[in-house]
Parts: C-alpha cells; structure tokens; sequence
C-alpha cells in the first residue's frame, strides 16, 4: 500500500515515497524537522522535503494520513 498526506480543505493529496509510520513521524514532529534542515548541509532525503512542503502550504488545514491500494 502507498500512504501520502490529504488535505480535507483544498482536497490535495502528496504521496511521499515512505511508509505511513515515517509520515506520521513527520507530521507531528515538523517543526523540529524544519530547525533541523537549518543546520545540514547535505539536505534532507526526498520525502521528508516533499512532505514538509506539503505541510506547510496546508498549515491550519485538517491534513490526515491517507492510503491508496
């Protein structure tokens, strides 16, 4: 199964290549992610970037896990 994020309010959905653990990881511990990014140089893997991105161009909206068969 592949697991993404949703946003309820603009319905946009992003399907970060990772599992549903690492997104849910991701979600509630953002913004310690973001400080984080500030201080490597050699950047973030590819899914959590894309993932970031997606939560912040929804920030305030009700975002949840989602799943694709």
């Amino acid at each position: 199964m592949i697991f993404g994020y949703h946003c309820e309010e603009c319905e946009e959905t992003v399907w970060p290549a990772t599992t549903r653990g690492e997104l849910t990881w991701l979600k509630d511990r953002s913004h310690v992610v973001r400080e984080v990014a500030k201080h490597l140089s050699g950047g973030l893997d590819t899914w959590i970037t894309e993932g970031l991105e997606f939560l912040e161009r929804h920030g305030g909206h009700s975002v949840f896990i989602t799943r694709k068969p």
